[in-house]
This record gives structure tokens, sequence and C-alpha cells, in this order.
């Protein structure tokens, strides 16, 4: 017998004792016969409406490619925060995992050994929104029909690693498969949007477009911010010698990203503090910026008069404005330091709304041509804030539960905090804002599910009745992030300079 067949057989015995994978029909919904069978009924309404997504970390270069998956692990792992983040809580380090330092030093380089590591500590996520996600995306995505643990751990990699190598799991093929009607990226403010152009040129019909995110062009005190000026003049063609350049690139670039068919900016923010800088005093201030002389003050008198600035301009572009603040970012200076952002070491930090945004929303919030999506990862500001202000200013809409709120009970408190005050209508829809592709469907079913079970309560309690609640739950799961991101208009074509662009 030789070595291989004898792993084989390994794998074989160890998937065979592992408990069946079920997913119940009637998952996250109320116990009581009375809600549960609404709920059901509202779901089975919604359940196979496409999938919008507006908002999200998907590279475009996956969809460009179209190149298979190498691996299980750099599928389901390595992108998604959420997972390295528990393991890592729990004293699991991150070079076990395979995440890549910033200096090169080694790391587990075999992906077998990394998903046996996740799969022999899966019973971690029990009770969390990521073990609901990744028991979904294997049972529907992947058809597995094993729990994921240490004993099944490497005949269920087999079994995905097999299906990955066929057609059919593709990144577009997937991209079908789960009724994406529009997919958004995010995207710098001096991106190339080549892989953009790409799809766009392929002949391929799926919807995925830019966003765009002017973050690293506003943060003046950082030591990054020249090397991202010199990318806008690159992108532009234009040189910024000063505040009024600076405008105007950022103008160009906005309506590029048009031309390649945006519809929204994204602007993640500690805090949402806005106010308005004159003339004079945004020249100074960014020209002590060009000259590396910007403090932390500067930056944030900056920020906050850049947040109505960006505001002004979606009055005239009609580009829907989306506001994510307060997460301190980078929170273990030791993982920013070897493994660099993004690692799952962002903490939330307690935020104001109704002070902060005052000058924002006394200059544009009255205006209809502006759109203002606001998210939070703190939960008190919900019914204290943000329902009365999207109750209250034509322009602003609240964005679902965020991040570490994106779960059953988080999009549950969301309902019930909001709702009485802002409606529904005032709100965004659902968006998943993920990396992680494979779990796009498992976030938006979670939603449905969620959002049938709060509306079949209110029809139990006789709030609403039933022909009310079914125009509400495709309202929630379809129409009103359609009607907010503006994703009716018509596709827009892009224009000769656009493509040229584009292409270098």
């Amino acid at each position: 017998m030789t070595e291989d067949s004898r792993s084989d057989g390994r794998r074989r015995s160890a998937g065979r004792g592992a408990e069946p994978l079920v997913l119940h029909e009637d998952r996250f919904f109320d116990p009581d016969p009375a809600v549960r069978r609404v709920a059901r009924a509202l779901y089975e309404e919604t359940r196979h409406l496409p999938l919008v997504c507006p908002h999200g970390h998907v590279e475009p270069r996956l969809l460009a490619e179209n190149e298979p998956f190498p691996e299980p692990t750099a599928l389901l792992l390595i992108p998604d925060h959420y997972i390295f983040r528990m393991l890592y809580s729990q004293g699991i380090a991150m070079e076990a995992l395979g995440v890549p330092t910033r200096d090169g030093a080694p790391v587990e380089r075999d992906p077998r050994k990394i998903w046996q590591l996740f799969a022999g500590h899966y019973h971690l996520f029990r009770g969390t929104p990521t073990g609901v996600w990744l028991d979904a995306e294997l049972h529907e995505v992947f058809g597995i029909r094993r729990k994921l643990d240490g004993r099944s751990g490497q005949a269920i990699y087999d079994e995905l690693a097999e299906k990955l190598k066929t057609p059919a799991f593709r990144p577009r093929a997937l991209f079908e498969r789960f009724r994406i009607e529009t997919l958004a990226t995010t995207d710098k403010a001096s991106d190339s949007l080549a892989h953009h152009a790409a799809i766009r040129d392929s002949g391929w019909e799926g919807n995925v477009i830019p966003t765009f995110r002017p973050d690293a062009a506003l943060r003046i005190a950082s030591p990054a911010w020249h090397e991202e000026i010199d990318a806008l003049q690159r992108a532009s063609g234009m040189e910024i010698g000063g505040y009024s350049d600076f405008i105007r690139v950022l103008e160009d670039r906005r309506a590029f990203f048009r031309s390649m068919g945006a519809t929204a900016t994204d602007h993640a923010v500690v805090e949402p503090y806005t106010a308005t800088l004159s003339a004079a005093d945004a020249e100074r201030v960014f020209q002590r910026a060009l000259h590396g002389d910007a403090t932390a003050d500067d930056q944030r008198r900056f920020e906050a008069h850049m947040l109505i600035e960006m505001a002004r301009m979606s009055t005239e572009d009609g580009l829907v404005m989306q506001l994510h603040p307060g997460a301190l970012r980078d929170h273990n200076d030791r993982v920013a330091a070897r493994f660099g952002p993004d690692k799952g070491a962002d903490i939330p930090v307690a935020t104001e709304y109704t002070r902060n945004l005052r000058a924002l929303l006394n200059a544009y919030g009255n205006d209809p041509r502006l759109t203002l999506v606001l998210f939070t990862l703190d939960e008190s500001t919900y019914a204290r804030e943000l329902a009365p202000l999207a109750g209250h200013y034509p322009a602003v809409r609240l964005g679902p539960p965020w991040w570490f709120h994106d779960s059953i009970e988080g999009m549950r408190r969301f309902r019930e905090r909001t709702t009485e005050t802002a409606g529904i209508y005032n709100t965004a829809g659902f968006n998943d804002d993920t990396r992680a592709f494979c779990s796009i469907p498992a976030r938006h079913d979670l939603a449905r599910r969620v959002d049938a079970n709060y509306l079949a309560g209110l029809v139990a309690r006789h709030v609403i009745d039933e022909s009310d609640a079914r125009e509400m739950a495709r309202a929630l799961a379809y129409d009103l992030v359609r009607k907010t991101y503006k994703l009716d208009a018509p596709r827009p074509a892009a224009s000769a300079a656009a493509a040229r662009r584009a292409a270098s």
C-alpha cells in the first residue's frame, strides 16, 4: 500500500465518524407557532429574490480573471478576519494560520495543516454569526453534509478541493448561481479600476461596480498621505499644488468612477465630526500637509471639512454617501506592526451623531439630491440619535447592522430600536460588507430570515397585517437597497477618456 492510499484511507475513516450537518428549515424563526407560521410564509416570498450587494470588499480581480480558487484554506480562511480573530483570541498564533507578516518572516504554508487547525477549533464558532455563515456555505454552496471538526477536517478539505477544480465553482459561475444582481467593490480614489474595465470588456454580463473611497487622501497626517497624493496626480493627470487643485482632482476622480458604474462613495472615520473651514484655513492646512507638517488636529479638522465637501459633491454628481464611523483601527499594536491592518484588531468606540453631524445636515440634509447612509458600531445610538435623524432629515437613511452587529440578535435589536421612530422606509435595506465571496448568500439569507421573523412578530401582535408584512419583507430584502443606492438608474457607458485611464 502506498503512502497516498494510506492517507486517503485515514481521511475517509476520519470523515465517517463525523456528525451530519443539518440546516433546519425553520432556523432563526421564533418557536411560537403563530409567529413561525407567518415567518416561514414571508421568507418563502423573499428567499429567491436576487441579491443586491451595494457595499463590500470582494476583490474585483477575482471576477476579472475568473481563475479557479486555489484551495479551501485560501478561499474560506485567509480572507476572513472574523475567523482568525476568534482563533487568535484563544491563543492560536496568526503565523500558524498562514497570515502573512509585513517583514516576510516565515508563517505556516501548508494549507492542510492550517485547515486542520481550524477544523479542530471549529467549536469556537458555535452560536456566532460566523458559525452560521460557515455552516450555510458548507451545506448550501458546497454540498457538505458532515459537521466540520477535527475528525472530519481532512475529508471535507478533500471534498472542497475537488469541487473547486470544476468550472461550476469558478468565481463567475458562483456569482450567477448566487443570483447576484449587483456587486459593489470598495476602491481607493486613485484606483485605475483596470479590473472593472476588464470585466466590462470580457462580455460577461455580471454587474460589478466600484465605490469611491477617498479616505487615504483625507488623512493628511498619515505617513502614507503623500504616496496617495502622488497616486491621485498620476491617475488624474493633474497636478496638486494646493487645496483647490485637490478638490478638482477629487471631483474628476468621482466623475471617472461614475463613468465606470459607481453609484456610491464610502467614508470611514473614527468620529463623524463635521465642520466647515474657510477657504483660507483649508488652504493653510493643506499646505502644511504638503510640507509634511500636518498635525493630528489638522487632520481632524480637515476630515470634518471634507465630509461636508463630499456631501456637496454628492448633491452635484448624485453619488450616494456612506459613512462608517466608530472603529478604532488596529487597536493591537503588536498585531498591526507584525501583520498590518485589517487583521481583526479593530475595536468599536462610543460614537455621537447628533452634534457631530449637525453642520453637514444643516448644509445638505434637507437637499433631496443627497442620500447619506449612516452606519454605527454603537448600538446605544439606534433609538437615541440615528432613528430620530433618519425620521426627520430627507437625506438620511440608516444602513443595516454593521460588522459586530451583523448577527441574529444584532439585526433584531436594530429593528426593535429604530422602526417605531424611523419606520423601515428610512432604512437602506441589507448589505453584506464582506471580503469572503462565498459567504454572500448565507449573509443575505440570514438577514431575510431575521426580518421575516421580526415582521411575523408584528403580525402576531396585530401591529400590521400579513399583506403589509409581505410588502415590507420584499422591501427589506430587495426594493429598499435598489432605491437607496440608485440601482434602478440606467448603467452608464464608460467614456473614451475613462476607458483610456483604466487601460493605462
